[in-house]
């Protein structure tokens, strides 16, 4: 929707009426801001994320630890921006939820750029309508809970899609997990309500106490505990914002890049991802791409992830991982 008309660094494009035979995964772009409650620009973000990079758009991306191309053997192609103005919210989330959906029933993994974090209720939603009411499990690294009830009197905005995801029946509130929360928000009652529903929240200082492996052992044992597949939804404030700036509720304290992709590579590596969108990007809030950077390569380490796990590998690798014929550990 807005600024060229560029594919995720080159892939194919693709309609969605007629994706390609091997397209395992395909992008999607979802340039909607309508649901902010600080900062506005996230519509800006599938853009960003799409076009920012040092090396050439030639649809390749060799991984140097997995010994994988996730886009080229993935087959990924690219489906454009879902036409979403933030005047026709209704409108905009129901072509997004369709959207998805449709990538989903064509057997490949929807992968969605935000946008702000509103259009995660539709995006988890159009993989459970393929995959199984309540059959859909969610890991979702944030800075906040994205759980209340009403956002400035509405029951939609970015701080509101999980609820309404838990409570359309959508996904199981038990096997919702939360990964890097902190801050000074939701409150009590709130918090008593996702006590409720059986959410798993594993804020900051856990994750400092126990260390993140160990937070993931138990998060990734949770998602696949009777369900049949895993979405993932990224927001980059879930990182520390002096690292991801171009956001727009930016709380102090987060992961770090390097964090995050290694927990979202070992999660495309360890479940049975069926779906995934990085959110919450805001460009005019970015200092030298470096936010947009951080979630270009959020995409391509869980695409490389799913790439290793289709290869049917026995079991995830220990790091270092570096090619033997370079001389290096293997």
């Amino acid at each position: 929707m807005y600024g060229p008309a560029v594919t995720f660094l080159g892939v194919p494009r693709a309609e969605l009426g007629s994706l390609p035979a091997g397209a395992g995964a395909v992008i999607l772009g979802a340039p909607y801001d309508g649901g902010t409650s600080h900062r506005p620009g996230a519509r800006f973000g599938p853009g960003a994320i799409r076009g920012t990079d040092y090396l050439p758009h030639d649809g390749s991306r060799p991984h140097l630890a997995l010994g994988v191309d996730p886009l080229v053997e993935l087959g990924v192609v690219d489906a454009g921006d879902v036409e979403m103005p933030a005047v026709a919210t209704d409108e905009s989330l129901k072509r997004l939820e369709d959207a998805v959906h449709a990538i989903a029933a064509a057997g490949a993994v929807p992968v969605v750029l935000g946008g702000d974090h509103t259009v995660a209720w539709p995006d988890a939603t159009g993989v459970a309508r393929h995959a199984g009411w309540g059959r859909v499990s969610v890991v979702h690294f944030d800075a906040h809970a994205d759980t209340a009830d009403l956002q400035f009197g509405s029951l939609v905005g970015h701080g509101t899609p999980m609820r309404r995801l838990i409570e359309s029946g959508a996904v199981r509130g038990d096997r919702f997990v939360q990964i890097g929360l902190r801050g000074y928000w939701p409150d009590p009652p709130i918090l008593a309500w996702m006590a409720s529903q059986g959410m798993r929240s594993f804020e900051m200082a856990e994750i400092v106490s126990k260390g993140l492996d160990r937070c993931l052992d138990e998060a990734l044992a949770i998602a696949v505990d009777g369900c049949d597949a895993v979405f993932l939804s990224v927001d980059v404030d879930v990182v520390d914002p002096g690292s991801a700036p171009g956001t727009g509720t930016p709380e102090p304290g987060g992961l770090t890049p390097r964090q995050l992709l290694d927990a979202v590579r070992r999660v495309a590596m360890d479940v049975p991802l069926a779906g995934m969108d990085v959110v919450e990007v805001s460009p005019p809030y970015d200092h030298a791409e470096v936010t947009a950077y951080l979630a270009n390569r959020v995409v391509l380490e869980a695409l490389s992830g799913l790439a290793w796990r289709r290869r049917g590998s026995p079991a995830r690798p220990e790091w270092p991982l570096l090619d033997p014929r370079r001389g290096g550990p293997g």
